[in-house]
């Protein structure tokens, strides 16, 4: 018997939460839950402000999924790794409140929490993926890790402190911690998921190419 998700696919709400930082880094975006976890990857991304510079995975109970062209098979985890195209989030996460953790950059090691918080009617007039909220910047690319992170936010605060002018220069922008632009981070996510038409009643979703995570 057909189910609802297998008829017409709901969208989720999801919270994303940067796990060990305090206070919280979060966002809040709208999925469509048939949405591949490969495709997720990239709403996280932009929606935490990430450079997609690194490998990444999602972990679901003991399962892992990510990218096969990454060969993190070979690095030997010792549990096999599903390709994350072939996995929709309803799949792994099928009700409200159900979770699962992205861990992005196996360096500096930066888990996410993915919580879906409730499951929305299709709306034609916003449509998905779209973050509707958030708070703080997400760190900058390979800081080194939580400790690395409180140490930057340490040294920028002190003017007077020996790397100041070094931790600035290494930034090259104004960093401000407290920062999140949900505007910029909307027109992004419209602009690698837009539904261009193709042909009358038939529409394609545009992925940027480059995607795929550099190691």
């Amino acid at each position: 018997m057909a189910t609802a998700e297998s008829v017409s696919p709901s969208i989720y709400q999801l919270k994303i939460s940067l796990e060990g930082i305090v206070p919280q880094i979060w966002r809040r975006v709208l999925v469509p839950s048939d949405l591949p976890l490969s495709k997720l990857h990239i709403v996280i991304q932009v929606a935490m402000g990430w450079t997609n510079s690194h490998l990444h995975e999602f972990l679901v109970g003991r399962k892992r999924y990510s990218d096969p062209r990454f060969g993190l098979d070979e690095l030997d985890f010792g549990e096999p790794i599903f390709k994350e195209a072939k996995v929709k989030l309803s799949d792994v996460a099928p009700t409200p409140k159900s979770t699962l953790r992205y861990h992005y950059d196996f360096g500096d090691g930066w888990m996410h929490k993915v919580v879906i918080e409730k499951r929305l009617t299709p709306d034609p007039v916003q449509p998905a993926p779209r973050c509707i909220d958030g708070k703080r910047a997400c760190p900058p690319e390979d800081c080194g890790g939580i400790p690395g992170y409180d140490r930057l936010l340490d040294i920028l605060a002190d003017p007077h402190h020996p790397e100041h002018d070094e931790m600035k220069e290494w930034l090259e922008d104004d960093f401000d911690a407290e920062a999140f632009d949900l505007g910029a981070t909307t027109r992004e996510l419209t602009r690698l998921f837009s539904r261009k038409p193709r042909a009358a009643k038939r529409t394609r979703i545009s992925i940027a190419p480059g995607q795929a995570a550099a190691r």
